[in-house]
Protein backbone atom coordinates (compact mmCIF):
# COMPACT_ATOMS: atom_id res chain seq x y z
CA UNK A 1 0.00 0.00 0.00
CA UNK A 2 1.24 3.38 -0.79
CA UNK A 3 0.45 6.79 1.09
CA UNK A 4 1.22 9.93 0.38
CA UNK A 5 2.77 12.24 2.40
CA UNK A 6 2.33 16.41 2.54
CA UNK A 7 5.95 18.35 3.71
CA UNK A 8 4.61 20.07 6.40
CA UNK A 9 5.87 23.69 6.91
CA UNK A 10 7.04 25.01 10.91
CA UNK A 11 5.29 28.57 11.14
CA UNK A 12 7.15 29.96 14.28
CA UNK A 13 4.19 31.43 15.93
CA UNK A 14 5.36 33.64 19.22
CA UNK A 15 3.04 32.71 21.89
CA UNK A 16 4.28 35.07 24.78
CA UNK A 17 7.75 35.24 23.66
CA UNK A 18 8.14 31.22 23.49
CA UNK A 19 8.53 29.76 19.69
CA UNK A 20 5.98 26.62 19.13
CA UNK A 21 6.19 24.17 15.73
CA UNK A 22 3.26 23.06 14.31
CA UNK A 23 2.67 20.57 11.43
CA UNK A 24 0.61 22.41 8.45
CA UNK A 25 -0.79 19.32 6.87
CA UNK A 26 -0.74 15.29 7.91
CA UNK A 27 -0.23 12.10 5.98
CA UNK A 28 -3.24 10.54 4.31
CA UNK A 29 -3.56 7.18 2.57
CA UNK A 30 -4.67 7.32 -1.17
CA UNK A 31 -6.38 3.89 -1.27
CA UNK A 32 -8.29 2.04 1.63
CA UNK A 33 -6.49 -1.07 3.29
CA UNK A 34 -8.24 -4.18 2.77
CA UNK A 35 -8.86 -6.12 5.62
CA UNK A 36 -7.07 -9.48 6.15
CA UNK A 37 -10.33 -11.98 6.05
CA UNK A 38 -10.67 -10.26 2.62
CA UNK A 39 -7.37 -12.50 1.34
CA UNK A 40 -8.35 -15.87 -0.31
CA UNK A 41 -6.23 -18.87 1.56
CA UNK A 42 -4.51 -20.92 -1.05
CA UNK A 43 -6.62 -24.73 -1.50
CA UNK A 44 -5.94 -28.02 -3.19
CA UNK A 45 -7.77 -28.50 -6.28
CA UNK A 46 -11.14 -30.09 -5.68
CA UNK A 47 -10.40 -33.66 -7.51
CA UNK A 48 -7.11 -34.17 -5.67
CA UNK A 49 -6.75 -37.31 -3.79
CA UNK A 50 -3.58 -38.97 -1.49
CA UNK A 51 -2.20 -41.88 -0.19
CA UNK A 52 -1.97 -43.10 3.35
CA UNK A 53 0.76 -45.55 4.23
CA UNK A 54 0.60 -48.13 7.06
CA UNK A 55 4.16 -49.93 7.50
CA UNK A 56 4.43 -53.04 9.76
CA UNK A 57 5.56 -56.62 10.46
CA UNK A 58 4.28 -60.25 10.50
CA UNK A 59 4.20 -59.99 14.46
CA UNK A 60 2.07 -56.24 14.18
CA UNK A 61 4.59 -54.18 15.05
CA UNK A 62 4.87 -50.45 12.96
CA UNK A 63 7.92 -50.35 11.52
CA UNK A 64 9.53 -46.71 11.56
CA UNK A 65 11.98 -45.18 8.48
CA UNK A 66 10.94 -47.30 6.20
CA UNK A 67 11.44 -45.69 2.75
CA UNK A 68 8.92 -45.75 -0.48
CA UNK A 69 8.62 -43.95 -3.58
CA UNK A 70 5.78 -42.99 -5.70
CA UNK A 71 5.46 -43.09 -9.46
CA UNK A 72 2.44 -41.88 -11.54
CA UNK A 73 1.36 -43.78 -14.97
CA UNK A 74 3.96 -42.12 -16.95
CA UNK A 75 6.87 -43.55 -14.47
CA UNK A 76 7.41 -40.12 -13.60
CA UNK A 77 8.25 -39.71 -9.68
CA UNK A 78 5.09 -38.66 -7.85
CA UNK A 79 6.66 -38.40 -4.49
CA UNK A 80 8.77 -40.19 -1.90
CA UNK A 81 9.62 -40.15 1.71
CA UNK A 82 9.56 -42.61 5.06
CA UNK A 83 7.23 -43.83 7.70
CA UNK A 84 7.06 -41.71 11.17
CA UNK A 85 7.60 -43.15 14.49
CA UNK A 86 4.03 -45.02 14.07
CA UNK A 87 4.84 -46.60 10.57
CA UNK A 88 3.06 -44.10 8.50
CA UNK A 89 3.94 -41.89 5.43
CA UNK A 90 0.90 -39.58 3.26
CA UNK A 91 1.48 -38.39 -0.04
CA UNK A 92 -1.30 -35.43 -0.60
CA UNK A 93 -2.45 -33.64 -3.35
CA UNK A 94 -2.29 -36.46 -6.14
CA UNK A 95 -3.69 -35.81 -9.35
CA UNK A 96 -6.16 -38.69 -9.35
CA UNK A 97 -5.14 -42.36 -11.85
CA UNK A 98 -2.71 -45.59 -11.01
CA UNK A 99 0.70 -44.95 -9.77
CA UNK A 100 3.27 -47.35 -9.01
CA UNK A 101 4.44 -47.88 -5.20
CA UNK A 102 7.63 -49.09 -4.56
CA UNK A 103 8.85 -49.84 -1.15
CA UNK A 104 13.06 -48.88 -1.73
CA UNK A 105 14.02 -49.93 2.30
CA UNK A 106 12.17 -51.49 5.10
CA UNK A 107 14.31 -49.68 7.78
CA UNK A 108 15.02 -52.69 9.33
CA UNK A 109 17.53 -55.06 9.12
CA UNK A 110 15.20 -58.16 10.15
CA UNK A 111 12.77 -57.60 7.73
CA UNK A 112 12.56 -57.72 3.57
CA UNK A 113 10.88 -55.27 1.64
CA UNK A 114 7.45 -55.95 -0.28
CA UNK A 115 6.56 -56.80 -4.02
CA UNK A 116 5.79 -53.19 -5.95
CA UNK A 117 2.20 -52.62 -6.23
CA UNK A 118 0.01 -50.50 -8.25
CA UNK A 119 -2.22 -47.98 -5.85
CA UNK A 120 -5.17 -45.99 -7.56
CA UNK A 121 -5.72 -42.37 -6.34
CA UNK A 122 -9.71 -41.48 -6.67
CA UNK A 123 -11.10 -37.37 -6.74
CA UNK A 124 -10.86 -36.12 -3.20
CA UNK A 125 -10.15 -39.34 -1.69
CA UNK A 126 -7.44 -41.09 0.38
CA UNK A 127 -6.10 -44.40 -0.01
CA UNK A 128 -5.50 -46.02 2.87
CA UNK A 129 -2.87 -49.26 2.43
CA UNK A 130 -1.68 -51.30 5.22
CA UNK A 131 2.22 -52.72 4.01
CA UNK A 132 3.42 -55.88 6.08
CA UNK A 133 6.77 -56.51 5.87
CA UNK A 134 8.25 -59.95 6.20
CA UNK A 135 10.91 -61.47 8.48
CA UNK A 136 14.12 -61.98 7.00
CA UNK A 137 14.23 -66.33 6.11
CA UNK A 138 16.56 -68.17 9.03
CA UNK A 139 19.52 -69.60 6.67
CA UNK A 140 19.56 -73.36 7.83
CA UNK A 141 22.44 -75.84 7.53
CA UNK A 142 22.11 -79.08 8.36
CA UNK A 143 24.49 -82.07 9.37
CA UNK A 144 24.03 -85.99 9.77
CA UNK A 145 26.72 -87.81 11.84
CA UNK A 146 27.72 -91.06 13.58
CA UNK A 147 26.64 -90.99 16.69
CA UNK A 148 29.90 -92.72 17.57
CA UNK A 149 32.49 -90.88 15.47
CA UNK A 150 30.98 -87.78 14.34
CA UNK A 151 31.58 -88.78 10.76
CA UNK A 152 29.67 -86.74 8.61
CA UNK A 153 26.98 -89.04 6.67
CA UNK A 154 25.24 -88.50 3.52
CA UNK A 155 21.78 -89.62 2.15
CA UNK A 156 20.15 -88.54 5.76
CA UNK A 157 16.80 -86.96 4.89
CA UNK A 158 14.65 -84.66 7.09
CA UNK A 159 11.49 -82.37 7.16
CA UNK A 160 11.74 -79.37 8.95
CA UNK A 161 8.52 -77.36 9.83
CA UNK A 162 6.60 -75.65 12.68
CA UNK A 163 3.16 -76.80 13.95
CA UNK A 164 1.70 -79.15 11.72
CA UNK A 165 3.40 -78.15 8.14
CA UNK A 166 6.23 -79.20 7.09
CA UNK A 167 8.47 -76.18 5.65
CA UNK A 168 11.80 -77.53 4.73
CA UNK A 169 12.98 -80.61 3.17
CA UNK A 170 16.39 -81.46 3.28
CA UNK A 171 19.51 -84.16 1.82
CA UNK A 172 22.83 -84.41 2.98
CA UNK A 173 24.91 -84.58 0.19
CA UNK A 174 28.49 -86.08 -0.47
CA UNK A 175 29.98 -84.15 2.32
CA UNK A 176 27.26 -84.94 4.67
CA UNK A 177 25.00 -81.58 5.07
CA UNK A 178 22.81 -79.79 3.35
CA UNK A 179 21.61 -75.94 3.28
CA UNK A 180 18.52 -74.28 3.02
CA UNK A 181 16.04 -70.92 4.20
CA UNK A 182 13.34 -70.88 6.54
CA UNK A 183 10.32 -68.63 6.97
CA UNK A 184 9.87 -66.83 10.09
CA UNK A 185 6.95 -65.13 11.55
CA UNK A 186 8.40 -63.76 14.78
CA UNK A 187 11.85 -62.27 16.26
CA UNK A 188 12.37 -66.12 17.79
CA UNK A 189 10.71 -68.87 16.02
CA UNK A 190 10.49 -72.22 17.37
CA UNK A 191 11.10 -75.20 14.53
CA UNK A 192 10.86 -79.15 14.82
CA UNK A 193 13.24 -81.64 12.54
CA UNK A 194 12.31 -85.15 11.85
CA UNK A 195 14.40 -88.06 10.28
CA UNK A 196 12.75 -89.33 7.46
CA UNK A 197 15.27 -91.52 5.62
CA UNK A 198 19.16 -92.72 7.45
CA UNK A 199 22.06 -92.97 5.68
CA UNK A 200 23.00 -96.20 4.16
CA UNK A 201 23.88 -98.62 6.65
CA UNK A 202 22.60 -96.82 9.87
CA UNK A 203 19.34 -96.83 11.99
CA UNK A 204 16.60 -94.13 11.72
CA UNK A 205 16.87 -91.71 14.06
CA UNK A 206 12.86 -91.67 15.17
CA UNK A 207 12.90 -88.83 17.69
CA UNK A 208 11.92 -85.33 16.92
CA UNK A 209 14.14 -82.50 17.87
CA UNK A 210 13.25 -78.84 18.39
CA UNK A 211 15.48 -75.89 17.59
CA UNK A 212 14.71 -71.93 17.85
CA UNK A 213 15.98 -69.33 14.37
CA UNK A 214 15.48 -65.96 14.46
CA UNK A 215 15.53 -63.55 11.46
CA UNK A 216 18.29 -63.17 8.90
CA UNK A 217 20.32 -65.21 11.43
CA UNK A 218 22.41 -68.96 10.85
CA UNK A 219 21.55 -71.77 12.33
CA UNK A 220 23.21 -75.17 12.68
CA UNK A 221 21.05 -78.36 12.98
CA UNK A 222 22.41 -81.83 13.93
CA UNK A 223 21.22 -84.90 13.69
CA UNK A 224 22.86 -88.40 14.77
CA UNK A 225 22.65 -91.94 13.51
CA UNK A 226 23.71 -95.16 15.12
CA UNK A 227 25.40 -98.13 12.75
CA UNK A 228 22.76 -100.66 12.22
CA UNK A 229 23.25 -103.68 14.80
CA UNK A 230 24.65 -107.14 12.24
CA UNK A 231 23.95 -110.55 13.73
CA UNK A 232 26.34 -111.94 16.26
CA UNK A 233 29.84 -113.88 14.06
CA UNK A 234 29.18 -117.80 15.28
CA UNK A 235 31.64 -118.73 17.43
CA UNK A 236 33.65 -121.94 16.68
CA UNK A 237 33.34 -122.89 20.49
CA UNK A 238 30.10 -123.35 19.65
CA UNK A 239 30.43 -126.03 16.98
CA UNK A 240 28.64 -128.83 17.85
CA UNK A 241 30.37 -132.04 19.67
CA UNK A 242 28.61 -135.02 19.08
CA UNK A 243 29.93 -137.65 16.60
CA UNK A 244 27.46 -139.19 14.72
CA UNK A 245 27.76 -143.13 15.28
CA UNK A 246 29.20 -145.29 12.74
CA UNK A 247 27.80 -148.37 11.94
CA UNK A 248 29.84 -150.93 10.60
CA UNK A 249 28.23 -152.40 7.19
CA UNK A 250 30.97 -155.03 6.77
CA UNK A 251 29.83 -156.96 10.16
CA UNK A 252 30.61 -160.72 9.08
CA UNK A 253 27.25 -162.65 8.89
CA UNK A 254 26.09 -165.45 10.70
CA UNK A 255 27.86 -168.77 9.91
CA UNK A 256 25.59 -170.48 7.18
CA UNK A 257 23.40 -167.35 6.36
CA UNK A 258 24.23 -164.79 3.49
CA UNK A 259 24.67 -161.39 4.28
CA UNK A 260 21.60 -159.13 3.67
CA UNK A 261 22.88 -155.78 4.24
CA UNK A 262 22.67 -153.00 1.76
CA UNK A 263 26.12 -151.92 0.85
CA UNK A 264 27.71 -154.82 2.91
CA UNK A 265 30.60 -156.82 1.45
CA UNK A 266 29.78 -160.30 0.61
CA UNK A 267 32.96 -162.39 0.74
CA UNK A 268 33.51 -163.77 -3.08
CA UNK A 269 34.06 -166.77 -4.04
CA UNK A 270 37.76 -166.42 -5.61
CA UNK A 271 40.79 -168.93 -6.60
CA UNK A 272 42.66 -167.76 -3.66
CA UNK A 273 39.77 -168.06 -0.77
CA UNK A 274 37.23 -171.04 -1.72
CA UNK A 275 38.85 -173.78 -3.83
CA UNK A 276 36.47 -174.82 -6.74
CA UNK A 277 34.76 -178.40 -6.75
CA UNK A 278 37.60 -179.99 -8.84
CA UNK A 279 40.51 -179.01 -7.00
CA UNK A 280 38.40 -179.63 -3.16
CA UNK A 281 37.58 -183.45 -4.13
CA UNK A 282 41.30 -183.61 -5.38
CA UNK A 283 41.76 -181.96 -1.39
CA UNK A 284 40.30 -183.82 0.28
CA UNK A 285 40.85 -187.52 1.76
CA UNK A 286 38.26 -190.05 0.85
CA UNK A 287 35.96 -190.43 3.95
CA UNK A 288 36.68 -186.89 5.44
CA UNK A 289 34.06 -184.47 4.68
CA UNK A 290 35.00 -181.23 6.00
CA UNK A 291 38.01 -179.54 4.58
CA UNK A 292 41.19 -178.74 6.64
CA UNK A 293 42.34 -175.25 6.38
CA UNK A 294 45.34 -174.34 4.69
CA UNK A 295 48.39 -173.75 7.25
CA UNK A 296 49.17 -170.02 8.16
CA UNK A 297 45.28 -168.95 6.61
CA UNK A 298 43.05 -167.18 8.92
CA UNK A 299 40.40 -169.30 10.37
CA UNK A 300 37.13 -170.26 8.37
CA UNK A 301 33.66 -168.25 8.59
CA UNK A 302 30.54 -169.03 7.82
CA UNK A 303 31.39 -167.38 4.46
CA UNK A 304 33.06 -171.25 3.59
CA UNK A 305 29.72 -172.65 3.35
CA UNK A 306 28.57 -171.05 0.40
CA UNK A 307 29.72 -173.85 -1.85
CA UNK A 308 27.82 -176.56 -0.13
CA UNK A 309 24.70 -174.22 -0.25
CA UNK A 310 25.29 -173.68 -3.87
CA UNK A 311 25.29 -177.57 -3.78
CA UNK A 312 22.66 -178.39 -1.69
CA UNK A 313 20.25 -175.68 -3.33
CA UNK A 314 20.95 -177.28 -7.11
CA UNK A 315 19.99 -181.31 -5.15
CA UNK A 316 16.92 -179.27 -4.40
CA UNK A 317 16.32 -178.36 -7.97
CA UNK A 318 16.74 -181.51 -9.58
CA UNK A 319 14.56 -183.00 -6.76
CA UNK A 320 11.81 -180.54 -6.94
CA UNK A 321 11.97 -180.86 -11.13
CA UNK A 322 11.51 -184.91 -10.80
CA UNK A 323 8.87 -184.59 -8.44
CA UNK A 324 7.24 -182.18 -11.25
CA UNK A 325 7.41 -184.61 -14.24
CA UNK A 326 6.48 -187.58 -11.81
CA UNK A 327 3.29 -185.20 -11.81
CA UNK A 328 2.66 -184.34 -14.77
CA UNK A 329 3.39 -188.15 -15.69
CA UNK A 330 0.75 -189.22 -13.00
CA UNK A 331 -2.18 -187.10 -14.48
CA UNK A 332 -1.20 -188.12 -18.02
CA UNK A 333 -1.55 -192.10 -16.74
CA UNK A 334 -4.52 -191.28 -14.91
CA UNK A 335 -7.43 -191.09 -17.69
CA UNK A 336 -5.58 -193.91 -19.63
CA UNK A 337 -6.71 -196.10 -16.45
CA UNK A 338 -10.27 -194.77 -16.61
CA UNK A 339 -10.42 -196.14 -20.14
CA UNK A 340 -9.72 -199.53 -19.07
CA UNK A 341 -11.70 -199.37 -15.86
CA UNK A 342 -14.65 -198.59 -18.48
Amino acid sequence: MHARFVRSAAVAIAVTGTLTWAPAASAQPSEPTPSASAIPAETPAPDAGSVEITTKDTAGDALPGAKFLLLDSAGQEAGRGKTDEQGQLTFPDLTPGVYRLKETASGSPLHEVVADQDVIVTPGATTRLTITDPFKAAKVLLQAKDDKTGKLLPGATVNIGSGTSTLLTLTTGDKGTASGELPVTSRKTQFWVKEIKAPAGYDLYKPAKTFTAGPGAPVTVTVTNAKTATGPKPDPSDKPTHKPTHTPTDTPSSPGKPSSGTGGSTPSVSGSDTPDSNSAAAATPVGNSTPKAPTGSLAHTGADATPWLIGGAAVLIAAGGGALAMARRSRTDGPTDDLIES
